[in-house]
């Protein structure tokens, strides 16, 4: 999907990709059109998926010039091949949010847009621990309207979630200052409702295979086999655990027991 006339279009790719192409006319090469996608994770082939989307794109449009320019969160997250990515005239650019943001945070330390990122940007674990309240009263006390500062909220949230993977909901909630029981959040009700509103067995295996993924990675092969034998008295039960398990065995049991 290509904006015309400087316009910018997008769409949601897999692997948290979300990509845009952007259209400039040049004299000296006609239409030149930018495929930009953001990598909001680390990917090894994400530079040969947006290889084949600046060729596909260049298939169905021979009289464009087709470059890409892949945004990544971290230097660290660029991948290393193909190498050629990396060599001057390549028609790929790779970027690095993590510098920027990490300036712009000390800049701008009231920003609830850069406040959002900072479990990104913060390197070590201590000094996110400190900050954390303050992070959290940054998006509460901003002047934000309400919708707003629910999403930033739940997003930084996440991260949080996605940064201390190993701590129960308690652990980050305290780290975050904040005295709300976990059930009373809008986070965990909407996520456990996710399950529950389908009515069915089969529903909330999959919100629970999805809650493992988000926490822990990908559940392994016996975990899904568990999760999807199960009944839904058992489902409702993990799912009630997912947010102080530690890993995948401390919530479903160890991979050798039967259930």
């Amino acid at each position: 999907m290509a904006g015309h006339d400087g316009g910018m279009a997008g769409h949601v790719a897999p692997e948290s990709a979300v990509t845009f192409k952007r259209n400039r006319w040049s004299r000296w090469v006609g239409i030149r059109t930018y495929v930009v996608e953001f990598q909001a994770q680390p990917v090894p082939k994400s530079l040969y998926n947006l290889t084949a989307k600046i060729g596909l794109y260049g298939e169905e449009h021979p009289e464009h010039e087709v470059l890409g320019m892949a945004v990544f969160l971290r230097e660290a997250d660029i991948p290393e091949r193909p190498h050629w990515v990396h060599a001057p005239g390549s028609p790929i650019c790779c970027i690095s949010l993590d510098s920027f943001l990490r300036d712009w945070l000390a800049r701008e330390p009231d920003n609830p847009y850069v406040a959002v990122f900072a479990p990104l940007i913060i390197e070590t674990d201590a000094e996110l621990t400190q900050r954390a309240p303050v992070l959290w009263q940054t998006i509460q006390q901003a002047p934000l309207d309400a919708d707003t500062r629910e999403t930033l909220s739940e997003v930084l949230e996440f991260w949080f979630f996605e940064r201390f993977i190993g701590k129960t909901a308690q652990e980050i909630w305290s780290m975050l200052n904040l005295v709300t029981p976990i059930q009373e959040t809008k986070a965990y009700q909407s996520i456990f409702a996710e399950g529950k509103a389908e009515g069915k067995a089969e529903g909330k295996a999959g919100t629970l295979c999805r809650l493992l993924s988000r926490r822990f990675g990908p559940p392994p092969s016996w975990a899904e086999h568990r999760i999807a034998a199960a009944s839904e008295a058992q489902l409702d039960t993990w799912l009630d655990g997912i947010f102080d398990a530690t890993g995948v065995e401390d919530l479903l049991g160890a991979q050798g027991e039967r259930h």
